[in-house]
């Protein structure tokens, strides 16, 4: 029999739940910043070692601007330990042109000059910046070749506790992204150095480098 596994994402930044334009935050090396909009996408989620579903649409956009970001997949019944995901949208689906859904242009997330999907975008204000208004910019993209920022996600559940999947019923699995690795680990990117990055290259892959440490397991809810 199959049950269901509901996934939801709550974005933080050091362990502080994020509140668009009303809240002060500061990265690893003391500067501060406000954020006006943050969106990533997850796609293609699975749960190995399960005979899963399909999804319906295997592409979700995650936006801070929601009041829950959440989605679901079926699933044979049994214990896991682990969940996996695209973070971005793959090849296949940036060279297909504008699309509906998650890819929909509407959501702000497709370069209409540069065929493709921005995998990550992160627009704040800082006093570090030494752009017009204080501006930070980061629209992170870049599907093939060397500038190719896909990344594949693998979390553990921690080690006392497994995803229990039951017939008919819905488990869940909360995902915390902390915007505070945004800035370093592997690399040390400071606002003052990098304030804008909103073509595909070198920094943009250092800084999806990075964003690509933010998820952990906050919780597992089993039903």
């Amino acid at each position: 029999g199959n049950g269901k596994l509901k996934i939801v994402f709550v974005n933080t930044a050091n362990g502080k739940p994020i509140v668009l334009r009303d809240s002060v935050y500061s990265n690893a090396f003391g500067e501060q910043y406000s954020i006006s909009k943050l969106k990533y996408y997850i796609s293609h989620t699975t749960i190995p070692g399960s005979r899963q579903l399909p999804e319906a649409d295997p592409y979700h956009l995650i936006n801070a601007m929601n009041d829950e970001n959440s989605y679901e997949i079926e699933l044979q019944a049994g214990n896991y330990d682990n969940i996996s995901f695209l973070l971005g949208v793959d090849s296949a689906s940036n060279c297909s042109g504008a699309q509906a859904g998650a890819l929909d242009p509407m959501n702000d997330m497709f370069w209409t000059w540069n065929s493709g999907y921005i995998m990550a975008k992160l627009e704040a204000t800082s006093p570090s910046s030494n752009q017009v208004n204080s501006k930070v910019e980061y629209h992170i993209g870049g599907f093939s070749g060397v500038n190719n920022v896909l990344k594949r996600i693998t979390l553990s559940l921690p080690a006392t506790k497994f995803l229990v999947i039951t017939k008919g019923k819905t488990s869940e699995i909360i995902v915390e992204a902390d915007l505070y690795k945004w800035w370093q680990t592997p690399n040390d990117l400071k606002i003052t150095d990098n304030p804008v990055c909103t073509t595909p290259g070198a920094l943009a892959k250092k800084i999806a480098d990075n964003y690509s440490k933010m998820f952990t397991i906050k919780d597992v809810i089993n039903n």
